[in-house]
């Protein structure tokens, strides 16, 4: 019997989503997309069927292997302990923990403080300056870290889960207009990593979802 393929809920737009689709890329699993468009009034996510794949009522979730796993990172260590090639963990337990603390770095302490439900909060005058303000904090620390950790990417030569990480962030920091000018090190590696054919494949404007205006 035929493997179900994998069906993954996403938004075009959202940078955790973005993440899942560049483990998948990386690792060869083709799959499904499922759009669901976050910015829709009582949009999909509100659903009683969304909510039981998550009840947090974010994407992306992934149907994979007869379970369904919501948040990004838990996602990409599950892609990476069923099928571990290519690696996105390095087996140094060094290089290891520094790719881990950079993902937590940007999924804990930038891309939340900027992301749409806490912008709804702070209210649309103050929405740029806050995500302006928040990306620039972690960025001043992602670059002094990146120091000691970075090679060809961010830490040594090899794509990593901080290299999924980093792409989508840079994103956001494009789209909310920050200086990158500070930020040479994270510009140049999140450079290398758009040539790459599976952040390419991922980006949001090559997505099922993506509006016309915004397509490559």
């Amino acid at each position: 019997m035929l493997a179900r393929k994998p069906i993954l809920y996403s938004y075009f737009r959202s940078s955790c989503s973005w993440r899942v689709r560049i483990a998948l890329a990386l690792k060869g699993i083709n799959y499904e997309t499922v759009p669901v468009n976050l910015l829709k009034e009582g949009g999909h996510q509100f659903s009683e069927e969304f909510q039981l794949l998550n009840p947090m009522k974010q994407v992306p979730a992934l149907k994979i292997d007869d379970i369904t796993i919501s948040q990004s990172l838990a996602i990409i260590e599950y892609l990476e302990e069923t099928r571990p090639t290519p690696r996105l963990l390095p087996q140094d337990p060094k290089k290891r923990v520094f790719v881990r603390m950079i993902s937590d770095l940007i999924t804990s302490g930038i891309q939340p403080l900027q992301n749409l439900s806490v912008l709804k909060q702070v209210g649309k005058e103050n929405q740029l300056i806050w995500a302006q303000k928040a990306i620039s904090s972690g960025f001043n620390a992602l670059e002094q870290i990146l120091q000691s950790t970075v090679g060809k990417y961010c830490v040594g030569d090899e794509v990593s889960m901080a290299d999924i990480c980093l792409v989508p962030q840079v994103a956001n920091a494009e789209r909310f207009k920050v200086d990158l000018t500070p930020y040479p090190t994270i510009s140049r590696v999140n450079k290398s990593l758009l040539a790459l054919e599976a952040f390419q494949v991922s980006h949001p404007c090559r997505q099922p979802d993506t509006p016309p205006e915004l397509r490559a």
